[in-house]
């Protein structure tokens, strides 16, 4: 398996994995999450492309695109009470159903540890939905810690 940036001819490859996000945040959380995935939304990916702070990664394997990310660095300003700070946040990864459990988002999560200490990051952040249990499990398994919570109270 390879694991490198991906290519513009990738883009419709990735959106098949992209569209399989969409449908697990959908039956999560459908009164957030609209269904379907839209011309617009498989579009979005070309400006994501298109800006310079983002990068998107692939897993090849057999030619075949099984995992991707979407990653940035990021920098948050200093203000009165947060001190400044660079890291990288992970917007997106996703490893293709069929190819889960062998590796494929550790060898995507190692790459982007490699590449942020590359460029002089120490931290990785991501958000993720609660009701993906899977996610949570693998996050925790590769070292990531809970910092910050969003709660909800429906009234």
């Amino acid at each position: 398996m390879e694991i490198r940036l991906a290519e513009y001819t990738e883009l419709d490859e990735i959106n098949v994995l992209r569209k399989q996000v969409n449908d697990l945040h959908t039956k999560g959380k459908p009164e957030f999450f609209k269904e379907g995935f839209s011309k617009e939304l498989q579009d979005f990916l070309v400006d994501i492309w298109n800006n310079e702070k983002c990068k998107i990664v692939v897993a090849v394997d057999s030619s075949r695109i099984v995992g991707y990310s979407i990653f940035s660095v990021a920098h948050k300003k200093e203000t009165l009470f947060m001190r400044g700070r660079d890291y990288l946040d992970i917007d997106e990864i996703c490893v293709d159903k069929d190819h889960r459990r062998q590796g494929v988002a550790s060898s995507i999560m190692k790459y982007i540890e490699n590449y942020a200490k590359k460029i002089g990051i120490e931290r990785i952040v991501l958000n993720m939905w609660e009701f993906n249990e899977e996610a949570l499990s693998f996050y925790e398994k590769s070292g990531f810690k809970t910092y910050r919570r969003y709660l909800e109270r429906c009234i």
